[in-house]
């Protein structure tokens, strides 16, 4: 058995190598790859078999794994844990090319729902992803290709007290003016300018001449030269290359465990990389030894959305129909039965994992008296009478006998009654899919700050729930009677 601090040593290099949704997919997908899961295409056919390991991908954002038990048949359940792979972070906007005062600013957006005062003050740099055109023999061809400057090259700074004596009574952000990251001042960036990236670059024409199009380049009047060059050495191409791009301002800061006694994991993006890590090695490992499905009627998942931080409705987001084509997907590459399919979603069970408050001690007056998560409690679970969460007593008991069984440490949360309660996956997914579900996180603090904080036992705590909600949930279930 793993210890705690192992664990939380393979979560930092998970984070570290995950600045953006679209790096913790690739992270995962690598992952996967070496733990024998086979990559499948949804353009393309499956052929499947049972005790086998596979994974797609959706978007390069979304990725969904999945191990099938040998005594699988159609018409038997999925057991899943669902997470999502975004973070509340500012994108840059389709023109970023800011220029005030002397200085090169980036024009950006905010995505979710961020404290934005905490990105003040910070080294950023720039991650996502970019639509690069390859010429090769003659011919074009257009490449997804992701891309991280390491170092930092921006900055959003804070106003000095002297210009702002009211700060300290509330820092109010206008994220249009405020936000934007400075980049460079403008005679160095003049002065620094390469041979090769002239005005006919700065006036949207590329480097042979050719008329420049928007649509095809988004270089000139829509982004900085500077910025296209640095984007443009990372990838191994040339700015007028670079056709297109989904890219965000990341903290340049590495994850790190932490703390007087090494017991806090520091980082950004924890809401909610740190599920999505737990869950992913959970199957990884609960699917990887010998013989492990051996006795398995159901399928083992994970599910890994993007776009819960803006409401999932997105084609990649849990509220698509992803998840349910791939259950529908597998169910009949077993079986031409389309009744099946709502067969298996009734033996079907759902564990939407999302990060959870903690109770914090310098505030403990925003928890409700009863319900206060604490750090090294183990995974939470949440209920809300309105639908906020979808759990229910089936599907906490569910959860709680697992962890009495493995002597694992569990939580309950409530929201104040005088507080909004935040959501998750779980409610749309339990309603668009119609699957069993319960809702459950591990505590942090900071949540949507640039950086944040959980526990290093609690990370072994959620990956230890989760491998054994995998190995134990299709015993377990045969012997719940609800709607008989």
């Amino acid at each position: 058995m793993e210890s705690s601090s192992a664990v939380a040593a393979d979560l930092i290099d998970f984070l570290n190598a995950s600045p953006t949704a679209f790096h913790a997919v690739d992270e995962a997908k690598k992952r996967l790859k070496s733990a024998g899961y086979v990559q499948i295409f949804e353009r393309q056919d499956w052929d499947l078999k049972p005790a086998n390991k596979y994974f797609f991908t959706r978007n390069y954002s979304t990725i969904v794994a999945f191990a099938i038990g040998k005594k699988y048949v159609a018409g038997n359940g999925f057991h899943i844990v669902g997470a999502h792979t975004d973070s509340p972070c500012v994108k840059l906007k389709p023109v970023s090319k800011v220029t005030k005062c002397g200085f090169l600013e980036v024009g950006v957006q905010t995505y979710g729902g961020g404290l934005w005062h905490t990105w003040f003050d910070r080294d950023l740099t720039i991650a996502g992803r970019m639509i690069i055109r390859n010429k090769k023999d003659g011919s074009e061809s257009y490449l997804h290709k992701l891309v991280r400057i390491e170092e930092p090259i921006m900055r959003i700074p804070t106003l000095a007290i002297h210009l702002d004596r009211g700060v300290n009574d509330g820092f109010k952000v206008n994220t249009q003016s405020h936000l934007l990251p400075v980049l460079a001042t403008s005679i160095k960036a003049e002065l620094n300018k390469p041979a090769s990236t002239d005005d006919s670059i700065e006036n949207g024409a590329a480097n042979d001449g050719s008329k420049s199009s928007k649509r095809t380049n988004p270089g000139g009047d829509q982004h900085h030269s500077l910025l296209l060059q640095l984007l443009a050495a990372q990838a191994g191409c040339e700015p007028s290359d670079i056709c297109d791009f989904e890219l965000q301002a990341c903290d340049t800061q590495p994850s790190v465990i932490a703390g007087a006694m090494k017991e806090f994991v520091f980082s950004g993006r924890l809401d909610n990389l740190c599920m999505s890590f737990c869950s992913l090695k959970a199957l990884i490992d609960a699917t990887s030894p010998e013989n492990c499905l051996e006795d398995e009627v159901g399928v083992r998942m994970v599910a890994l959305f993007d776009h819960e931080e803006v409401g999932s409705n997105s084609a990649q987001g849990a509220g698509s129909p992803v998840m349910f084509d791939a259950l529908s997907r597998i169910t009949s590459t077993f079986s031409p039965d389309s009744k099946l399919i709502q067969k298996s979603i009734q033996r079907s069970f759902l564990v939407s994992a999302d990060m959870a408050h903690a109770l914090h001690p310098n505030y403990s007056d925003k928890h409700e008296e009863n319900h206060q998560p604490k750090f090294h409690g183990g995974l939470v679970i949440k209920h809300n009478a309105n639908q906020r969460y979808a759990t229910n007593a089936v599907t906490s008991f569910i959860f709680r006998e697992i962890a009495a069984k493995h002597n694992i440490p569990l939580q309950d949360f409530v929201v104040r009654n005088d507080m909004p309660c935040g959501s998750t996956i779980g409610p749309i997914l339990a309603s668009g899919v119609g699957i069993r579900t319960v809702d459950v996180g591990a505590p942090q603090w900071s949540m949507h700050s640039i950086r944040e904080m959980c526990a290093v036992d609690d990370v072994k705590h959620s990956y230890e729930h989760f491998k054994a909600f995998f190995q134990d949930f299709s015993q377990l279930d045969s012997k719940i009677a609800v709607d008989i």
